[in-house]
């Protein structure tokens, strides 16, 4: 959808805030209430499909029964064009797998107050029967005041639909899915339990406890593989908040908390001093003992022994013939046994030798997963390197060497490279240089760009004053979010006049608007009114000025004539006069020329002159001009008379200036 594009006459979209699978999340302006809002819009791919039709439609069902201050109000709920749309409370912020992702590690304080408000939204959704099923960080929402919100129910049911729902397809974000959704079986409530300790494993770690190259490769982990111990990634973490994690994540529902509020409880006393030396929680075992299959005995055929009455030839053969026959049998028997020794020894050394194996891929996995997968194979760990890794997060196998798919003899070495997580860069200070050229810079390395405007008497225009970020941090250019100060010149302001201010009350003004006032003083006859007060002023009333320029003002001041000689003195120095010449350039203006013209466009220039023998009302001299053009202005004063002249370019005046005297023309 087009940024301005105006949804059902009232919601303006302002631009994207992302893009899932079945809907698309916009930023949007509310004309009637004046607000933002979020528009969630089913993707125009999906509108003809009714079971997507039927999910979307569900979220807005299970959000107009949920009001809870960790839940996503919604507001509105429509169709435009065969367009599905829901408007929502918008959240400015970022989702928990950005918050994880920029702040991990920390305070344990923290994750338990975030876990918190999520068991307390968790725990209305069940409260009313709704199943989230699609609980990950994702679709947990962290405003600037960090506050939880949790969204997106696009896959939720109420548990009176479970016999109608339920198939073989994994809904879900399969990192966080329980082992019954895995296994397609049906769901609980103790689904989304499973989901939230699953979250709280990723806040202790920063990662999610099963890596795979393939989505079925991970779900068969959550319900044949146990839980990795927290602890092993941070051995400071309390056993009693790991035993939350592993309570909540039991392969068995009956080892599984039973509901949120359950886990809320449990949650709240892991860091108490009591529970500092409890014992890792297992899950109930079968302890009845193994059958046993007893191998029945063999009857034996007993012989009795007859006495046979003598005979001295019969005897003689048949006891050489059982001598013989039990020679033949010792002798078969030596020859077996021997050659069942030769036989077992053959295999034992056989077993003994080392055989050919194939190296797993290790990708993802933690160090303690790769020693004990390398372990059951008969290799060992070789050297331990890392290196910065954009895929991969702090911890993770990113490579092995040899690498995966070799085949080597057991009781080889394997060496890892595990990821230092993203690099990160020291941010730099910006301050003085335009803003333009380093908002292209960093936006080229992914960093997010905004602008806050200010005037300045001392910067350029487009000069950075000031940046959100410390110049010493260091940051992940895709993650980072910075906010310049940037100059927007001298503020300009319109003069107003003048006339009949005295000097202090000039002086306050020039003030108030940051000009420099410079007075000029000009003699007046002892009876005249304006004595002491502005007569003119340079730059004129109603020009456009900035901070920082000269104001120039001319006051009055009283002549006294206390003798008849004085004052023919003055009579005869007022008659004297003063010629010069002032010299002006009018600058051509041809943007007004028509396009194609080959012809220059000329300027009507309209000159206006005040001295002894010329009124200001009138014209003096009227010019047309096809380029830059000098003239020179003739005056004539009384001595201690000033005079003035103005330029009309086309109607606009471009040039103006008073109190021209013979000494300062």
């Amino acid at each position: 959808m087009k940024t301005g594009y105006i949804l059902n006459g009232r919601y303006k979209i302002k631009n994207t805030l992302g893009e899932g699978g079945m809907a698309n999340v916009y930023l949007a302006y509310d004309l009637i209430l004046k607000r933002e809002v979020a528009v969630k819009l089913l993707r125009l791919d999906l509108r003809d499909d009714p079971g997507a039709v039927r999910r979307f439609k569900r979220e807005a069902i299970s959000l107009t029964e949920l009001a809870h201050p960790n839940i996503v109000s919604i507001y509105d709920v429509g169709e435009e064009n065969g367009m599905q749309y829901l408007v929502m409370e918008y959240v400015q912020g970022m989702d928990l797998k950005s918050y994880i992702a920029k702040n991990f590690p920390f305070k344990y304080e923290r994750i338990i107050s975030i876990m918190e408000q999520i068991l307390s939204a968790v725990g209305e959704a069940h409260a009313h029967d709704i199943i989230h099923r699609d609980l990950k960080p994702q679709n947990i929402l962290i405003n600037v005041n960090g506050q939880v919100k949790i969204t997106d129910f696009g896959i939720a049911l109420v548990t009176s639909e479970y016999s109608l729902t339920q198939t073989n397809t994994l809904m879900g974000s399969v990192h966080y899915l329980s082992p019954e959704q895995a296994r397609g079986s049906a769901i609980t409530k103790q689904s989304d339990i499973y989901s939230l300790g699953i979250i709280l494993f990723e806040m202790l770690t920063g990662r999610v406890p099963y890596q795979g190259e393939t989505a079925v490769s991970i779900a068969l982990k959550h319900f044949q593989n146990e839980m990795p111990s927290v602890r092993d990634f941070d051995e400071h973490i309390p056993q009693a908040l790991e035993n939350v994690v592993l309570h909540a994540t039991a392969k068995g529902l009956t080892d599984r908390y039973a509901s949120v509020n359950e886990m809320a409880n449990d949650l709240s006393t892991a860091l108490s001093l009591v529970r500092s030396s409890e014992k890792k929680w297992l899950p109930e075992r079968n302890n009845d003992e193994e059958t046993k299959i007893l191998t029945p005995l063999r009857e034996k055929d007993l012989k009795s022994n007859r006495k046979v009455p003598e005979d001295n030839a019969d005897n003689t053969k048949k006891e050489k013939k059982t001598k013989w026959s039990r020679k033949k049998k010792w002798l078969i028997f030596g020859i077996s046994f021997l050659i069942f020794i030769l036989l077992s020894t053959a295999t034992a050394v056989g077993l003994m030798l080392p055989k050919n194996v194939e190296i797993p891929d290790l990708r993802g996995m933690t160090e303690v997963e790769a020693k004990s997968t390398l372990k059951d194979l008969k290799l060992k760990v070789g050297s331990v390197k890392h290196r910065y890794s954009s895929k991969y997060y702090y911890g993770q196998i990113v490579a092995s060497q040899p690498r995966e798919g070799t085949n080597v003899r057991q009781n080889s070495k394997v060496a890892l490279v595990l990821s230092e997580g993203q690099e990160k860069f020291k941010f730099g200070d910006y301050k003085g240089q335009s803003y333009t050229t380093v908002k292209n810079k960093l936006e080229a390395k992914g960093v997010t760009v905004l602008k806050e405007k200010t005037y300045s008497n001392t910067a350029a225009k487009g000069e950075i004053l000031g940046q959100s970020i410390s110049k010493k941090r260091k940051v992940i250019w895709d993650d980072t979010t910075v906010t310049f100060t940037v100059s927007s010149g001298a503020k300009e302001m319109i003069l107003r006049d003048l006339t009949g201010y005295t000097k202090k009350s000039a002086q306050d003004y020039a003030d108030e608007l940051g000009l420099t006032l410079k007075v000029r003083n000009e003699s007046a006859s002892s009876s005249t009114d304006s004595s002491g007060l502005t007569v003119s002023q340079y730059p004129t009333a109603g020009t456009v000025v900035q901070s920082g320029q000269t104001l120039e003002i001319t006051l009055a001041e009283e002549t006294q004539t206390s003798s008849s000689s004085s004052s023919s003195q003055d009579s005869s120095s007022s008659s004297k006069l003063n010629s010069f010449n002032v010299s002006v350039a009018i600058p051509y203006d041809g943007s007004a020329q028509e396009s194609g013209s080959d012809e220059n466009k000329t300027n009507k220039i309209e000159i206006y002159l005040q001295d002894k023998d010329h009124q200001f009302d009138d014209v003096y001299e009227t010019l047309t001009i096809a380029k830059d053009t000098n003239v020179t202005l003739p005056f004539v004063l009384n001595n201690g008379s000033s005079g003035k002249y103005k330029i009309v370019r086309d109607g606009n005046v471009i040039a103006e200036r008073d109190n021209i005297t013979h000494s300062g023309n």
